[in-house]
């Protein structure tokens, strides 16, 4: 058994469907959920230093609460753990060399069944200005796809890392 590394961050989560939901993050994750039980499933990811569980209760489920995050130690694994997912059909949005939230990142975005958005991502440097979208109110999360639009997209890769100007809606 590997040591365990504190603190570690738990998230737990109200989901219509239990069993969707286990099925899509064994997807998501690699492994299987490490207890289910009725109504019940939990993660344990050490390498994400993360404890995340799921509790069924439809009438507890809430939109736009933001999203969740998985920054990766490298662009190397950023683009393996985007091959997995894309190799599920999972992708709902890919963003590379783009600047969000005061950072420029290469990421993708997936979207739970309960529409929950994950973003994983590798941080290259801070930026001076958040992304226009996030900033005058017309996205809930930075970047991220709607519920109703889920393009497949990738952003053409700059060799200026801050080449996006604030208000220019590149992002």
């Amino acid at each position: 058994m590997s040591e365990i590394k504190y603190p570690r961050m738990h998230v737990s989560l109200y989901v219509k469907d239990i069993a969707s939901t286990v099925n899509f993050y064994s997807t998501f994750f690699g492994k299987p959920a490490s207890k289910v039980k009725s109504g019940y499933a939990k993660y344990e990811l050490s390498n994400l230093g993360l404890i995340i569980s799921f509790v069924e209760n439809a009438e507890l489920v809430q939109s736009n609460f933001g999203h969740l995050g998985i920054q990766v130690e490298s662009k190397e694994e950023m683009e393996r753990m985007l091959g997995i997912a894309k190799g599920q059909g999972i992708v709902s949005l890919e963003e590379i060399g783009t600047s969000c939230c005061y950072a420029v990142q290469d990421k993708f975005w997936v979207t739970d069944p309960d529409g929950v958005q994950w973003e994983v991502y590798y941080f290259h440097a801070d930026s001076e200005f958040n992304d226009p979208q996030y900033s005058s109110g017309e996205s809930a999360a930075c970047c991220a796809p709607t519920q109703e639009e889920k393009p497949k997209i990738k952003m053409i890769e700059s060799t200026n890392l801050n080449s996006c100007e604030p208000g220019s809606g590149c992002c």
